[in-house]
């Protein structure tokens, strides 16, 4: 009899299955929670990037609607160094609570193979939030090399391998990577020439100390509507909206798609809940016509879509730079 009246007092499988569940709601509230009630301070969002560029003016751009829109301070945080790893660690070692943020770039997805000894690995350690802009790139040179299309350049090229010289912005830049990826697909050869940034570069080119670079399109497009400078293509896959009758490298035959892009990420760990609630506002603000038109003028075309969109870009580019690294044996300066 007594276990008999024991057994009767064991709760029923429903019984369990409501317990368990109230459990796992109970887990998820603290998130849901503070996800409604976020931000509550100020929150930064690093870039590894100086003041004034394109990378920085979108940041500032993006961050001005995140403050309006969330009635909390979004504050650019500039952090140049060690080609953006210096902000991109910051965040990393942040606490994962949405109120530390990184303004994503390549470098990022090339700095995984670039840089042999990281802290961090970038995919595993940080949480996508959502693309932002991508900016295509535009392939110009000095009007003195009488060359006005890609076909006509690549035959220029080789006809005198290892005597054009391309600037760079960097060692490991996108530019330098795009560089490398257009010999590859057009076996030519160019004598490589790494400038401290795109605007020391961009001089050289302008007097003749180098003859070709693959330029932002902000940095480029006033030199090349004064005809200071010759744009011969865009290397994204489409064409661009700044430069629309310029066609693109693949229309000429290359495989060559490159081109800046930018995008917002956490810390690993940022609840799922902040992080939705960032790539709504994210993507509202690139619907709105007024911020499109301003991010048109900076030569970028939207980047929306979700978290794991933005998570897929980083992978392909991490491994598509990657393997063109390791084959051209890159080392950082």
């Amino acid at each position: 009899m007594q276990f008999t009246n024991w057994t009767m007092k064991l709760p029923h499988r429903r019984q369990i299955l409501h317990l368990a569940a109230g459990t796992a709601a109970l887990s998820v509230m603290p998130h849901v929670a503070r996800a409604q009630t976020y931000p509550s301070r100020p929150v930064r969002i690093m870039v590894g990037a100086a003041a004034g560029g394109g990378i920085d003016i979108t940041a500032r751009l993006v961050g001005q609607w995140l403050s309006e829109r969330l009635g909390q301070q979004f504050i650019i945080e500039n952090r140049p160094g060690a080609g953006t790893n210096i902000a991109t660690e910051a965040v990393v070692r942040s606490a994962p609570d949405g109120y530390t943020l990184l303004l994503v770039t390549p470098a990022n997805a090339i700095n995984a193979t670039l840089y042999e000894r990281l802290s961090f690995n970038f995919i595993r350690d940080t949480a996508p939030v959502g693309g932002l802009i991508h900016v295509p790139m535009v392939v110009v040179v000095n009007p003195s090399l009488a060359t006005k299309t890609i076909p006509e350049f690549i035959a220029y090229a080789k006809a005198n391998p290892g005597k054009v010289n391309m600037g760079l912005g960097g060692i490991g830049s996108v530019d330098h990577v795009a560089g490398i990826l257009f010999q590859k697909e057009t076996g030519t050869r160019f004598e490589f020439v790494p400038y401290r940034g795109l605007g020391p570069a961009l001089t050289d080119l302008l007097g003749g100390q180098v003859q070709v670079i693959f330029s932002s399109i902000p940095a480029a497009i006033e030199y090349i509507r004064a005809g200071k400078l010759q744009a011969l293509a865009v290397t994204s896959a489409v064409r661009a909206e700044a430069l629309p009758n310029l066609p693109t490298v693949e229309e000429f035959g290359p495989g060559l798609e490159a081109s800046q892009w930018y995008g917002i990420a956490g810390p690993k760990g940022t609840p799922a809940a902040i992080i939705d609630k960032l790539n709504k506002e994210i993507s509202a603000c690139l619907a709105d016509p007024k911020m499109k038109a301003r991010l048109a003028e900076l030569g970028g075309m939207v980047l929306a879509g979700s978290p794991a969109d933005f998570a897929k870009l980083i992978a392909d580019e991490t491994e598509k730079w990657g393997k063109l690294i390791r084959e051209a044996n890159i080392k950082p300066e």
